[in-house]
């Protein structure tokens, strides 16, 4: 028992250099993969998140849900069509996605937090004009029943983000949940990669940290080769993996995301498993860390 005591009196120290040198920051913290479906981790992540914000610094977590909107068009008998990687978004499944998103997967989150202790509000990107978007040009289609470019629809790109609202409610004490929705100069609804959302957040809150949770351990040198995960990846490297093939699928969107942090002043950016228990303070919080830690 006592040996038990001393080793938690350790962790803490441990942790002591990081709390004051973070004390005060911003993190972004984009939420995705099995920390959203797995309810364990959904604890931990939600457990993780109410502890930065207790000692000191201010989290801001951008979701996603992919998963759950397709879900919700096959229930509903609307079959989900992905071309180039991009959710193809009518106005019917525009209205789908913000149903999803905003009305079901951000309000789970924040009553999570709410329900362990901590204080949060949901925001999408139309609350305050938070995310400006614009039309995203058509993708191209390698299908032979539609080849050339396809009409997205209502799939949107970050024009603008107005972080005022997140300054807001992270100095009165409260962890801002957003829903990567947008907002157009009509007014119209446009649907967002969460990680997109995440790094132009980031970039715009003058983040110290952008962390992606996701499925892998990090970015590899080869995709086959799990002892061959990079521990810091310099951006020219990893523009380089991604025109190499190296970096693709839904690992492109993430590393984009933490190049676009950089470029907009974010100090550090990591992609870290979510699938690990309590992996946010493993990052943090820790001398080892884990994952891929992506540096200017």
């Amino acid at each position: 028992m006592v040996n038990g005591s001393i080793q938690k009196a350790e962790v803490l120290i441990e942790a002591l250099p990081y709390i004051r040198t973070f004390f005060g920051k911003t993190f972004v913290i984009k939420y995705g993969g099995s920390a959203m479906t797995d309810p364990e981790l959904k604890k931990a992540v939600m457990l993780d998140v109410i502890l930065l914000k207790y000692v000191g610094l201010n989290p801001v977590i951008v979701h996603g849900g992919g998963p759950e909107i397709s879900r919700t068009m096959e229930r509903l008998g609307k079959e989900p069509v992905f071309v180039g990687g991009h959710r193809v978004t009518d106005a019917e499944t525009m209205e789908i996605v913000q149903m999803v998103l905003v009305g079901k997967v951000n309000q789970e989150i924040v009553s999570l937090i709410n329900k362990y202790g901590g204080k949060a509000v949901g925001l999408s990107g139309k609350d305050g004009n938070l995310i400006v978007a614009r039309r995203r040009r058509g993708a191209v289609s390698q299908s032979p029943a539609a080849e050339g470019e396809v009409d997205l629809g209502f799939v949107g790109d970050v024009e603008s983000v107005n972080p005022e609202p997140i300054r807001l409610l992270s100095e009165k004490g409260y962890i801002p949940v957003i829903a990567p929705v947008g907002v157009g100069l009509e007014g119209e609804s446009y649907n967002i990669n969460a990680d997109a959302v995440a790094g132009h957040l980031a970039a715009a809150l003058k983040a110290d940290k952008l962390i992606m949770l996701t499925d892998v351990e990090g970015i590899f040198a080869d995709p086959e080769d799990r002892t061959t995960l990079i521990s810091s990846l310099r951006t020219e490297q990893a523009h380089r993996m991604i025109q190499d093939g190296q970096i693709a699928g839904g690992m492109i969107p993430k590393v984009e995301a933490c190049i676009r942090a950089l470029e907009g002043g974010v100090a550090r950016t990591h992609i870290i498993d979510g699938r690990k228990m309590h992996s946010l303070l493993l990052e943090i919080f820790t001398d080892q860390g884990i994952g891929t830690m992506v540096v200017p």
